[in-house]
């Protein structure tokens, strides 16, 4: 789905506030304001990857935080054996991912429906035991992450330069977003949420597009999990539940499914909404739980349909 002219001003608006951030944090004193941003901006990066499947391929996911898990497990292992070299974690992160995502897919995606959601489940909820079984590794209390990542020309263990390369990864993940829809293989994605039948007929591999767009957003959730274990230094058997995985669903639909920048929109008003109503009240889910439900009953696509809406009025 291509954005109006307002939703690309306001990604573009948002993306240029974003960037100056830390200038302004370090100015004003609040360094707090970096290490929330870039916990926004890492599951935007989740939520971006969610949206390749769940908005243009129309799969529900409940197990898309088990490659988010994947990903820092692959940064708090390797430091817990002293290895702290980016490159390594990167290279653990991509390979764990893509091998779980190309298995999981490929036996997930034999599947529709209810089943496929419930099968994404499992497979989550298998790797959970499995991390909590580790007590090695800290079992179901977690892991601490002594050592941050470092790529020689950059060091994730400064708050800057971790919430830059969040902020990088989104922005080039939006680019390449916004190709892909116009590209064959985002046409045929889409084409296969709308009626795969007729796709197949067509003479389209559907099972192979939807397993690399499969095995792409799960890398790209990896890349959000190697980020987030740098921001908390830590990792847990936590980050792959089922919860985490509904909070990812939830950010997808408030932006907007099948909208190139719904998820960063969803993921940044959801965020900064709960962080809002965490200082108004105790009691803030009581608040934020209905106001997604009207969103979401009264918005096709979410709050990215909001304002095209707006816009198209006269």
């Amino acid at each position: 789905m291509t954005a109006s002219p307002m939703v690309n001003r306001l990604v573009i608006g948002l993306l240029a506030l974003l960037a100056f951030v830390p200038l302004y944090a370090q100015w004003a004193g609040e360094p707090f304001l970096i290490t929330f941003l870039s916990r926004v901006l890492i599951f935007s990066l989740a939520a971006l990857s969610l949206n390749i499947i769940l908005g243009f391929g129309g799969l529900v996911s409940f197990g898309h935080a088990l490659y988010l898990g994947l990903g820092a497990y692959s940064v708090g292992l390797l430091a817990y054996y002293q290895i702290d070299n980016g490159w390594l974690q990167l290279l653990g992160t991509v390979v764990s991912c893509a091998l779980v995502g190309l298995v999981t897919g490929w036996v997930s995606l034999r599947t529709t429906g209810i089943s496929f959601i419930m099968i994404t489940l499992a497979f989550a909820q298998m790797f959970y035991y499995l991390f909590v079984s580790l007590k090695q590794y800290g079992g179901d209390d977690g892991l601490s992450i002594s050592l941050k990542s470092d790529f020689g020309f950059i060091h994730l263990g400064s708050p800057i330069t971790l919430y830059y390369a969040a902020f990088v990864l989104v922005a080039l993940v939006l680019w390449w977003k916004q190709r892909m829809i116009q590209a064959p293989f985002g046409m045929v994605l889409q084409g296969c949420r709308m009626n795969e039948a007729r796709m197949k007929s067509l003479g389209f591999p559907t099972l192979r597009y939807k397993l690399s767009a499969y095995v792409l957003a799960c890398v790209i959730a990896g890349f959000a999990g190697l980020l987030y274990a740098n921001l908390t230094g830590y990792t847990s058997p936590a980050y792959l539940t089922w919860t985490v995985s509904g909070e990812l669903i939830v950010m997808v639909v408030l932006g907007g499914m099948g909208t190139v920048a719904g998820p960063l929109i969803g993921t940044f008003v959801l965020l900064v909404f709960e962080e809002l109503l965490k200082a108004w009240t105790s009691h803030w889910p009581i608040i934020l739980g209905p106001l997604i439900v009207l969103v979401v009953m009264t918005a096709r696509r979410g709050l990215v349909g909001y304002m095209m809406r707006v816009k198209s009025l006269p």
